[in-house]
């Protein structure tokens, strides 16, 4: 999503980005990605029921009350603060269904990632989003998570405050500005701990997990059916460990590991996003507009150095910002999740900034990705809600000299990202509240399959990922697609759209080794 040294994170929310991009993907491939809606085989009752604590039994037993919501229907589910003391504090989520357009088979609850993502948009907007298979067939469930978006959302950053996070310089940084790096670093942890307390200190990903085992019984549903692409992922990850009985059909596309630290999970991204850079580089150099001439390595150092210069001499912008290299390296990072729609739009603001000396273009996407509006305000609290759930689950304790040797080291692998990213991380290691952090997937063997979507070439969830936590739960699936660009259903391929189907209505999953092709 938008810009920063500390905000550019791999995995940080995209969800604005991802959401919009998604629809103009749907829009040109609509025709190619509908397929014939596979027959439905109903889902199976869960062969034990989780227990459920005492004091967790009237939140699991909370009634809901539906409202009219614009083509679909609203409500909100009460939920404890801290499940280790649920007699306490509640916090409320909200919580969107579009009904199946068809026979229902189940309800299928959907997340699209960030951390920060809103479920509730991604949902309401199912029609355009999933197949008809899929909305023929399951009402959609969006939940927005607890204190994201419209769900008791936290807030710890003003919009200035992000402003100036955006634009902190990180290359080849004085004294002067190491020091002012630390202090900016610290307030997203400041404000967390002074606004939104104690709130914030309550957003794992396992307590979300736990979140959604309440949604699925209070809507009525045996077992969790479930797609989560991205940081949805995690959440489906968590779910799988704590209620192994309850999982129904369950995708996770775009698979990002629970298990790795913060610095190792930002390390691998960092290459992701070098390769990245270089396919759009090499797909720049096919076209008219692309705003260097040369050869690829040529246009890649000149757009290196681009940012370079940047950062020491900023332009300034009309509402009083200043285009840094950072702020231009993460408005171009954030434009290479889906090559199909943002390669163009990159390669023109590119083109305009650098031959034409104008800087709007970049900001404007840079700023559509990242919910900033006309009048300067953040539409939501995706920047806050990012740090408090990574902060959180990865607990990350690296002083300022580590991060400095990290963003050293990552400059090497990953020259126009890697410091950046490696100073993109220091926030959390500030965070004043703590957690267990990463651990080893532990997945009963009596879970139901689960099916696992991957690209080839994804530089935020890498195929990797996705293979290394096959491996840890039993008798799940993986389907590759080929091809470039970050998560795969619904972006393009049949092949990958038939295949999440089938599992989805049948519970059949992909021959093992399927892969697609990117014909």
């Amino acid at each position: 999503m938008g810009p920063s040294s500390f905000l550019i994170s791999g995995y940080r929310s995209y969800m604005r980005s991802r959401f919009a991009a998604s629809i103009a993907v749907a829009a040109l491939v609509l025709a190619a990605c509908s397929s014939a809606n596979p027959s439905s085989v109903p889902i199976p009752e869960p062969l034990t029921t989780e227990s459920i604590p005492t004091a967790l039994q009237s939140f699991y037993r909370q009634q809901l009350k539906w409202t009219d919501c614009g083509g679909a229907q609203c409500t909100k589910i009460t939920v404890p603060l801290d499940y280790l003391n649920p007699g306490k504090a509640t916090t409320q989520l909200n919580v969107v269904k579009v009904a199946a357009q068809g026979d229902k088979l189940g309800s299928l609850f959907v997340n699209p990632g960030g951390p920060g993502g809103s479920g509730f948009d991604y949902a309401k907007s199912a029609l355009q989003m999933f197949t008809n298979a899929v909305t023929d067939n399951f009402d959609v469930i969006g939940v927005d998570p607890r204190g994201v978006a419209t769900s008791d959302p936290i807030q710890c950053l003003t919009d200035q405050q992000i402003d100036v996070l955006a634009s902190s310089v990180v290359m080849s940084i004085t004294t002067q500005q190491r020091k002012q790096l630390e202090e900016q670093s610290r307030l997203p942890a400041q404000g967390c701990g002074k606004l939104a307390s104690p709130n914030y200190a309550y957003m794992s990903t396992e307590n979300v997990a736990r979140d959604f085992d309440i949604a699925r019984a209070v809507v009525g549903e045996q077992r969790f059916n479930y797609l989560g692409k991205s940081y949805g992922t995690a959440v489906g990850t968590k779910y799988a460990e704590l209620f192994p009985s309850q999982v129904g059909r369950m995708v996770l596309d775009g698979v990002l590991p629970t298990d790795l630290t913060l610095d190792g999970v930002t390390q691998v991204q960092a290459l992701g996003f070098e390769q990245a850079f270089v396919d759009f580089v090499i797909d720049c150099g096919t076209h008219n507009d692309c705003p260097y001439q040369g050869s690829d390595s040529q246009v890649a150092q000149k757009l290196r150095g681009l940012f370079s210069d940047l950062d020491k001499s900023p332009i300034k912008l009309q509402d009083g910002r200043e285009l840094t290299g950072a702020f231009a390296r993460s408005a171009v990072l954030s434009y290479l999740y889906f090559p199909v729609t943002d390669y163009p739009k990159l390669r023109d603001a590119l083109n305009q900034l650098v031959n034409e000396s104008n800087a709007a273009p970049l900001v404007k996407l840079s700023d559509e990705r990242s919910g900033r509006q006309s009048d300067g305000q953040y539409r939501y609290n995706s920047f806050d809600s990012y740090f408090s759930v990574t902060c959180l689950d990865r607990q990350f304790r690296q002083s300022t000299n580590q991060v400095a040797s990290l963003a050293k080291a990552w400059a090497k692998i990953s020259p126009t990202f890697g410091e950046n990213l490696a100073w993109g991380i220091l926030p959390c290691s500030n965070w004043p509240a703590t957690a267990a952090g990463p651990a080893k997937v532990k997945i009963a063997s009596s879970v139901a399959p689960i099916l696992l979507v991957s690209r080839t070439q994804d530089p935020a969830t890498p195929v990797q990922w996705a293979k290394n936590l096959q491996r840890k739960i039993p008798n799940s699936g993986l389907i590759i697609w080929d091809s470039q660009g970050h998560t795969a259903y619904h972006q393009g391929s049949s092949c990958i759209d038939r295949a999440v189907d089938t599992y989805l209505l049948r519970g059949t999953l992909p021959l093992a080794n399927t892969q697609c092709s990117n014909a």
